[in-house]
């Protein structure tokens, strides 16, 4: 009688296996391994500025993805541009939850999937507390207003974004970070470097242009003619209709201290 086929072979565990790759991932990504030398390190070794501006750079684009996406499935089903620069498919505060996330849970990433929810969560709600004030505090304006959902907190954030938040913490401690991680660190230190303080500051100077478009935005809304030759460029390259395209949610509402919005 013939033996069965699979007797004395090894049969893999496809969820197993999974697991286990990506445990390894993740002891590649947050526990590296001590180098003497600096030039057997690989480019954006380890918790740096490279590393950390390479998180900011992606997470911005991620944060345009999802944004992209969320409009299409959520009703109306519809493309919208949501961006927080002039140029460029880059969301802010992707990146900033990134980056936060990131330092937070660089030495936590083994602790339990319901432990990195919720601090994902509170952190998320913070950030996004943070920026909405900070952005009303300084241009008058907010992108997200919820103050007619459950549970919110001054209608700058809610209960609904912060459980988004958390999951997308989870995905991004577990999954995300670990891959994206490993493959900054295989860009050639050549082509790395240069490439970093390119980006650097051409973000640099994009986050300065923005504010001072959206800043000259507002002032144009309240009646203030431009009073210097700066004014006068940003009005001719950043119109009104421009920025209503590219900012479609962005509101005119006043500092924050003349702001109406309640906590629920």
């Amino acid at each position: 009688m013939d033996k069965p086929i699979t007797e004395g072979m090894s049969v893999v565990n496809p969820v197993s296996g999974y697991f286990r790759k990506r445990d390894e991932r993740l002891e590649r990504a947050y526990n590296k391994i001590k180098m003497e030398s600096s030039a057997d390190k690989p480019f954006a070794y380890g918790m740096c500025w490279s590393k950390l501006f390479w998180i900011f750079f992606i997470g911005n684009f991620f944060g345009f993805v999802v944004e992209t996406l969320y409009c299409l499935v959520m009703p109306p089903h519809q493309f919208e541009i949501r961006v927080s620069v002039v140029f460029g498919p880059f969301v802010l505060i992707y990146g900033i939850g990134a980056l936060a996330m990131t330092v937070m849970f660089y030495k936590l990433y083994n602790r339990s999937s319901p432990f990195i929810f919720l601090l994902s969560a509170l952190v998320g709600g913070t950030v996004e507390y943070v920026s909405s004030y900070v952005q009303q505090a300084f241009f008058g304006t907010v992108s997200w207003e919820y103050s007619d959902s459950l549970f919110n907190i001054n209608g700058r954030t809610n209960l609904f974004y912060s459980i988004f938040w958390g999951l997308l913490g989870v995905i991004w401690v577990k999954e995300i970070y670990p891959r994206m991680c490993l493959q900054i660190e295989r860009i050639p230190k050549k082509v790395g470097r240069p490439l970093t303080v390119a980006l650097t500051v051409f973000m640099v100077v994009n986050m300065v242009l923005s504010a001072a478009a959206v800043m000259r935005w507002s002032q144009r809304i309240e009646g203030v003619p431009a009073s210097s030759p700066v004014a006068v460029f940003i009005d001719t390259v950043f119109t009104d209709e421009y920025m209503e395209l590219i900012y479609p949610n962005m509101k005119h509402v006043g500092g924050v201290e003349v702001a109406d919005i309640q906590t629920e």
